[in-house]
């Protein structure tokens, strides 16, 4: 396997006047930008004091110097703790203090909430606006920064070029990155992954899906979650790819804008937004009566689904070969329309302890309701007599599996079984081509009052179908089946719909689908949209 950073150092090289990492509309960096600011970096780096193995964390809004400050970490072989802008404040405190972190990286809307107090091994922090020292912990440091230039030039008599670039590759089993799973204050769980996690995932990125010089990327997802920072910014920059950040979650019309600008090849994103533009773009077509006579008409249905993909693969942008989608389970009834359309897309599954890719098939090959199969650097197995059949827990193990967490011995020997297989926490089965499908998380299982197993993300996908509901949550409430519903319901009243006798039509469509176990008892509805975790999944522990 090769080492991501040979990757990286062999794209640099190669593509030293073409655009790397830039933000839309903003400032652009080429590789050969990119490589300088890192060596840089490695200067400043050195006047700190900063050795290999120590903590550097990085808290800030998406954005190309958030990729070189990372890079610059990473290639100094400094342990990255990538941590979420959206964190409260006391909790960016709290973890860069128990991850150790040395240096910060932070932009400007994050810095002055912090307090440095509450962070005592910092010994510097660097803006992510503009790479300036925003503390330091002595005067030498303060110096360093203002006379870097000097020192670069110092140490670079003749200027830095592509041929000072070796980035150390003897470091495979050595740890790479910590990342925090969640803003919590006490016992936090952060996930200790190493290079060689790193290096297999974008191996298995560029032989399945290859990127090239040519390709662009647009950046939505958060860079300090592992789907994003690996998908969005690692792979494709070690395929000589460019990549564009939006810098704050987009609207649908910025992100739309900005994919018809830059036109990327490939989409990474999480299945509620490409549910939200079938629903908005797709849905109000198909199902008029009209439409729903010509689509069941053989042949010519062909010509509309062909012109519906069309339409959709030209709002992002007119180039993209695939369509990756993660985090969740796609809707079955938006899957069944992708699938007509013969949409380029597929559904992945992974976790930030598998840095964070498990499974994946190519969309031409993709199982519909599946998350793909196990990749090639990782065994998944089912923990049940029959995981053909029933369901039991998904467990992994291979080369991108986490070490496990940071100073947590408890929740790291929690996390794997007795002969080294890691706990996903996901329940599902196997078919006979090795296909994964998730039948729900194992803490999110209802067992009814006679022992059956409800597993309420299913219900959730019947109740999302139905007219003006946009999101769900099914909770269990004294052995009754809850759906709480968040509604478009200015829709709803503009086309006249008595809400209230609603709930009793929509309850009604539920059943006539479900098993008797299964049964939704009560419709509540939500006057908000359901709190989201940064992969955009329902913080669903707050409806219990």
């Amino acid at each position: 396997m090769k080492h991501y950073f040979t990757r990286l150092e062999e794209a640099m090289k190669a593509n030293w006047e073409r655009p790397a990492l830039g933000n839309y509309r903003g400032e652009i960096f080429t590789f050969g930008e990119v490589a300088t600011q890192i060596a840089k970096l490695h200067v400043l780096f050195d006047e700190i004091g900063l050795k290999k193995g120590d903590k550097v964390a990085l808290c800030a809004k998406n954005s190309a110097r958030w990729g070189i400050g990372f890079f610059a970490a990473n290639t100094y072989e400094a342990i990255v703790v990538p941590i979420l802008a959206d964190f409260h404040p006391d909790s960016v405190n709290a973890l860069v203090d128990h991850s150790e972190s040395v240096v910060l990286f932070t932009d400007m809307d994050i810095w002055p909430k912090l307090d440095i107090e509450k962070m005592p091994a910092l010994k510097a922090v660097v803006s992510t606006g503009d790479f300036r020292l925003l503390y330091a912990a002595s005067e030498k440091i303060q110096k360093a920064n203002d006379t870097l230039d000097v020192l670069f030039s110092e140490k670079y008599p003749k200027g830095f070029s592509a041929s000072d670039l070796a980035y150390p590759i003897d470091n495979d089993k050595e740890l790479a990155i910590i990342n925090y799973t969640s803003g919590t204050t006490s016992a936090p769980k952060g996930v200790m992954l190493r290079y060689e996690c790193i290096s297999a995932n974008v191996e298995f990125g560029q032989k399945r899906l290859p990127s090239y010089p040519e390709d662009k990327i647009v950046s939505m997802l958060p860079m300090a979650h592992m789907y994003g920072m690996m998908f969005e910014l690692i792979y494709p920059l070690c395929g000589g790819s460019s990549i564009y950040y939006l810098g704050k979650t987009p609207t649908p019309a910025l992100l739309l804008g900005a994919m018809a600008e830059v036109k990327p090849y490939l989409v990474i994103t999480v299945p509620l937004v490409m549910e939200k533009i079938f629903k908005s773009k797709v849905a109000p077509v198909v199902n008029k009566p009209v439409m729903k006579v010509i689509t069941a008409i053989p042949g010519l249905n062909q010509i509309i689904f062909k012109k519906i993909r069309n339409t959709l693969l030209n709002a992002f942008g007119g180039n993209v070969r695939e369509i990756v989608m993660g985090g969740a389970a796609l809707n079955p009834e938006v899957e069944k329309w992708f699938r007509k359309f013969r949409l380029p897309y597929t559904v992945g599954y992974g976790m930030t302890e598998a840095a964070p890719l498990m499974a994946y098939e190519d969309w031409w090959d993709f199982a519909p309701k599946s998350c793909g199969k196990a990749i090639d650097t990782v065994e998944v197995r089912i923990d049940s007599e029959d995981p053909y059949n029933k369901v039991g827990e998904i467990q992994a193990r291979g080369t991108n599996i986490m070490s496990g967490y940071y100073k947590n011995e408890e929740a790291t020997k929690a996390a794997f079984t007795e002969d080294g297989w890691m706990r996903t926490g996901d329940l599902g089965l196997l078919d006979a081509k090795g296909n994964i499908f998730i039948k729900g998380r194992s803490k999110n299982m209802i067992l009814s009052a006679n022992g059956q197993n409800i597993y309420p993300e299913e219900i959730e996908a019947a109740v999302n179908n139905q007219p003006y509901v946009i999101e769900s949550v099914v909770v269990d409430r004294g052995a009754r089946l809850v759906a709480l519903v968040y509604m478009d319901t200015e829709k709803a009243k503009g086309e006249g719909v008595d809400l209230d006798e609603y709930k009793k039509t929509l309850m009604a469509e539920v059943n006539r689908s479900m098993p008797s176990y299964s049964k939704v008892n009560i419709v509540e509805y939500m006057d908000q949209p359901f709190e989201k975790t940064p992969k955009m999944s329902i913080k669903r522990f707050m409806y219990k």
